[in-house]
């Protein structure tokens, strides 16, 4: 496993899973088979409804709590100093753990600043090895790396080889930041999959189309947690070490990017009503 580090030296896995829209009743199974794959890194939170999940999970494993790091976000419907603060206590009881590894602010919307603090004492005392961010674009990232008390360590944004958020990157290393990907297949949209240059890379290394994405993203120095339920393809995902891409290869990756989100915006007012409405 490669590893990035943290401003704080706290290290974390450069591939791990993630288990946004894996159904709360088979997250347990699913977890416990990325654990056995080889799978060190999980990444869950409050708004996905299956922190319990995991928490089995990495409860029956037997691996050690130390070689685990775990990851979950704090919703909007959370936000401000004292839900956020409660929050945090029961995502940890829900977790079955006495730490969080990464906890993020979910969205930048609703008292983040309040969220933030207490995120800030929380990780005094010890309950959070490291706090950042998610779906923060480059003008709020700016705004809270230059005015809170601790800066984020993180930032998680849609990140994929169609956005590829150059820009954002280039913030997030001014600022000490590390760049998480979500969605980094782009949830198969513009037929990822079967896309010619991806293709023609991988064949090259006896790889596949997902493989090369993924390969791509930890060469430019994003985290990724791709998601599967099938335990095949999470040993698919996890065999992205034994190759490296060539400057040639990166610079024809980096040709495909389009420059905007495969998704959404989170300029749409219309966007950001819809979220404030979710629990």
């Amino acid at each position: 496993m490669q590893y990035i580090t943290l401003r704080n030296g706290v290290k974390m896995p450069a591939l791990g899973y993630g288990v946004y829209q894996v159904d709360p009743a088979e997250c347990e199974r699913c977890v416990a088979d990325a654990l056995a794959v080889g799978y060190r890194s999980v990444d869950t939170a409050q708004a996905y409804h299956n922190e319990e999940g995991v928490g089995n999970a990495v409860a029956k494993s037997g691996v050690p709590r130390e070689e685990l790091f775990l990851t979950t976000k704090v919703w909007i419907s959370n936000a401000g100093y004292e839900r956020a603060k409660a929050s945090i206590d029961a995502s940890l009881k829900k977790l079955r753990t006495d730490y969080i590894d990464l906890l993020l602010i979910h969205q930048p919307f609703g008292d983040y600043y309040g969220t933030w603090r207490a995120m800030e004492e929380a990780y005094k005392a010890g309950k959070l090895r490291a706090i950042g961010v998610s779906n923060f674009y480059p003008d709020r990232l700016t705004d809270i790396c230059l005015y809170a008390e601790i800066a984020p360590m993180v930032n998680q944004v849609e990140t994929h080889v169609f956005q590829q958020q150059k820009g954002a990157h280039a913030v997030m290393q001014k600022y000490g930041v590390a760049h998480e990907s979500w969605g980094p297949f782009a949830e198969g949209r513009k037929d990822f999959f079967q896309n010619p240059v991806l293709k023609e890379v991988g064949d090259k290394y006896g790889k596949t189309a997902a493989q090369v994405a993924l390969r791509y993203l930890i060469q430019s120095d994003v985290v990724v947690i791709p998601k599967s339920t099938h335990r095949e393809r999470m040993k698919e995902n996890f065999e992205v070490f034994n190759f490296a891409l060539t400057d040639g290869d990166m610079a024809k990756i980096a040709a495909l990017d389009e420059k905007e989100s495969a998704f959404f915006s989170h300029y749409d007012p219309a966007f950001v009503e819809m979220l404030s409405t979710v629990k």
